[in-house]
């Protein structure tokens, strides 16, 4: 399984507060106790948080019932058997991009030309703009339209990026 490192720091905030998020327990009708009930699999915080991180994928289309996201502290692991890689690849870039997030773990399937190869993954720099990032990987700062592309749905404008902000960027 690989691991891409992320700002923990910068991208777009989706958790909020703990204390408002969090679900209260039922009570028991006065004079019983309540039954018991098998112990969650995970405590309410972290699930919460992947809740969060499942409506962020939902929101951008990147949700499907085959995905399996575990939350360990910062680390997200993605488990997806049915994704194909630039699908992958997104999902990857969509929960890392999130304030909170250090790593995300997952395997690209070993399928097509670009089996065994590592995705191209850019970290945004104060000042930087997609042209520049294209001319730096793509040898021409008109092909900023490819790397925006293949950061869709994630990136809404090609003026719109941030620094720490992570981008996929397409292979030829």
């Amino acid at each position: 399984m690989a691991i891409w490192d992320f700002v923990k720091d910068a991208g777009k905030s989706v958790f909020g507060k703990a204390e408002a998020a969090q679900p209260k327990p039922a009570a028991a009708p006065q004079g019983q106790t309540a039954p018991d009930a098998p112990k969650p699999a995970q405590d309410p915080d972290t699930a919460r948080k992947v809740a969060a991180l499942k409506a962020e994928l939902k929101a951008l289309n990147l949700d499907r019932d085959d995905v399996h996201l575990t939350l360990r502290g910062d680390t997200v692991t993605i488990q997806d058997k049915g994704a194909d890689r630039e699908t992958l690849e997104k999902l990857i870039l969509a929960l890392g991009n999130i304030e909170g997030i250090a790593k995300v773990e997952a395997d690209l399937p070993d399928a097509g030309a670009e089996a065994g190869k590592a995705p191209v993954f850019h970290t945004v720099k104060k000042g930087e703009t997609l042209s520049a990032i294209a001319k730096a990987y793509l040898g021409n700062a008109n092909k900023y339209n490819a790397i925006f592309e293949a950061n869709r749905p994630m990136l809404k404008d090609p003026d719109s990026i941030y620094p720490g902000q992570t981008l996929r960027i397409p292979q030829e």
